[in-house]
């Protein structure tokens, strides 16, 4: 038995009349067609297999042995993507306006062979909102006012000014960046110690994409029925949630294989969903970067 799991098909088959999900192939399904379609792959199901081994007695496996063996095995096979989920303009006044610079960066530093991609940068960025706060606090690092930060792969910036809405509302940051702070220069520019690093994408070249965000489907860890509640008691209302994203640029989606992963940075592991197309781009997420259940119920 997995936790927050049932496999009865009778069960299965009533969440599916009810619209708690699309089908047996719904990403949030514990069948071989819906971990398929989340992302999950058959090394990590094996994996997860030998590790809860044979039991005399009933068990009820904790799902976070499940997720930990699916994001051991993508730690290795996903090309590593930037994207940005809620995005705030970031302008970088003293960047040539008329200037894309081409980045080289590894596709995947866990991977057994490395490679390299293209990666644009420029003066009209997206960082996340989530990523800037007006007032700098202790032990966050986040870029603020007077502060600096490293954009991932690229450079050393210091915000300067904020520009506001009528109504108030942050809607861009102006910035600065060190030219001799670029990353992989051995500079003395680029050993100085900054608030933290941040992803980003350029407003040029990034890709608008829908992602559909999965969860547990229940939020209880042992779904045994009593006389005054049922499974459907514990539905997770949040188990899905469709949101938006920007990603570096259409070319990382070198196809619609559902074999392909992608770890979008600091976000977690995301797969294309089997109804992706050219117009209408789909990725469905796999797992987080790291065990957040418990914090969430």
């Amino acid at each position: 038995n997995l936790a927050s799991t049932i496999t009865s098909k009778r069960k299965l088959a009533k969440i599916i009349e009810n619209k708690y999900v699309s089908d047996w192939e719904d990403p949030r399904m514990p069948t071989i067609s819906g971990m398929q379609r989340r992302g999950y792959t058959p090394a990590s199901l094996k994996s997860f297999i030998n590790d809860v081994g044979i039991s005399k007695r009933e068990n009820l496996i904790d799902f976070s042995l499940l997720e930990f063996s699916v994001r051991k095995d993508l730690n290795k096979v996903s090309s590593r993507v930037m994207a940005v989920f809620n995005p705030l303009k970031l302008t970088i006044t003293n960047f040539p306006e008329d200037k894309d610079e081409i980045l080289s960066v590894d596709n995947n530093p866990e991977a057994d062979k490395l490679t390299k991609k293209d990666v644009y940068f420029n003066r009209n960025l997206y960082i996340e909102r989530d990523d800037f706060i007006e007032i700098a606090k202790e032990g966050l690092y986040k870029l603020s006012k007077g502060e600096e930060v490293r954009l991932k792969n690229a450079y050393i910036i210091k915000a300067i000014n904020i520009i506001k809405d009528d109504a108030g509302n942050i809607i861009e940051i102006e910035a600065t960046y060190d030219p001799k702070a670029k990353s992989g220069l051995k500079t003395e520019e680029n050993r100085r110690k900054v608030k933290g690093t941040i992803h980003w994408v350029t407003q040029k070249h990034s890709y608008k994409v829908k992602v559909n965000l999965y969860d547990r489907l229940f939020t209880k860890d042992n779904l045994v029925e009593d006389k005054e509640k049922t499974f459907e008691d514990f539905y997770n209302k949040n188990s899905l949630l469709e949101r938006t994203a920007y990603i570096e640029s259409k070319e990382v989606i070198n196809s619609n294989d559902n074999n392909v992963k992608y770890q979008f940075q600091r976000k977690g592991y995301f797969v294309l969903d089997k109804k992706s197309t050219k117009e209408n781009v789909i990725f469905n997420k796999v797992v987080d970067l790291k065990e957040t259940w418990k914090n969430k119920v």
